[in-house]
């Protein structure tokens, strides 16, 4: 039998409050901290979905943010690294859909080792960089000829998300640890497309 006799139960229900609060502030709609996989992808896709049609959202900026939310979780479950068993951040991430009047954001965040950070810097300020032109030759050149890394992928995710958006990619890396560092991506999707 469980004994729950140490559990603080009146702070606990002070954080679940405060978070609500923190979200509703925000109109964050949909939050979600795990391993990331194919059904998990499936069940984000419906809820917002559900949610979207609610709030009679047009069809194409549906699209787009099932499109954005289907690569950035790809991305989570393709890229997440994988570490000692004790870390927290082993494989996981996190996976979030806010919205104001103006736009959808996705933001989505996963460990990764500090070895990938230039790499993957360079790569997202040259997408960032681009034109619509410019971008289209890009994915169609990487779609030809990009190498592709062991887990997948060219960098077409961003450019994807880059072309389908019009807007930049917003990111940050957090140290976490001398190894590991948090990078956060967020999305943002105009509600007027």
């Amino acid at each position: 039998m469980v004994s729950y006799s140490n559990i603080n139960f009146d702070g606990f229900l002070e954080i679940v409050y405060d978070f609500y609060k923190t979200m509703k502030a925000h109109e964050i709609s949909l939050v979600y901290e795990g391993k990331i996989t194919h059904q998990i992808t499936k069940a984000f896709v419906s809820l917002a979905e559900a949610q979207m049609e609610e709030d009679q959202e047009a069809v194409r900026v549906q699209r787009t943010v099932f499109h954005v939310m289907v690569e950035c979780l790809q991305n989570i479950s393709r890229h997440a690294d994988d570490h000692e068993s004790t870390d927290i951040f082993s494989g996981k991430g996190i996976f979030m859909v806010s919205k104001n009047s103006e736009v959808y954001c996705v933001t989505t965040g996963n460990a990764i080792v500090n070895e990938k950070i230039v790499a993957l810097k360079k790569m997202i300020d040259e997408v960032n960089e681009l034109d619509e032109s410019k971008l289209k030759n890009l994915y169609m050149k990487q779609m030809r000829e990009g190498r592709l890394s062991e887990k997948g992928g060219a960098g077409l995710g961003f450019i994807d998300v880059r072309r389908k958006t019009g807007n930049k990619l917003e990111y940050q890396f957090l140290p976490v640890t001398e190894k590991i560092s948090f990078f956060i991506l967020t999305t943002t999707i105009p509600r007027n497309i």
